[in-house]
């Protein structure tokens, strides 16, 4: 079974989505990051625009966010904006 990563897209007063994902892209203040299982522990603030999970059966899904922080940690990526809503 391949690795995933464990994935919370939170705004600042409520869930937006969590669960599991392969691959997840936000766009931060020193541009795109991507992230697979396995990546090295990374903290950025975000900028205003989308964050595009890929779920493990290849289905996408969007949100939009602005402002607040990406985090990775041990295959945990939280992801904290002022205002986040799915696509």
């Amino acid at each position: 079974m391949a690795k995933l990563l464990n994935v919370s897209v939170v705004a600042a007063d409520h869930k937006v989505w969590s669960g599991e994902a392969a691959m997840v892209v936000a766009k931060t203040t020193d541009g795109e990051i991507g992230v697979l299982p396995g990546r090295e522990p990374v903290l950025a603030l975000l900028a205003s625009g989308q964050v595009r999970l890929t779920l493990p059966g290849g289905e996408r899904i969007t949100a939009n966010a602005e402002g607040g922080y990406f985090s990775v940690a041990a295959d945990i990526v939280t992801i904290v904006a002022s205002k986040a809503e799915l696509v």
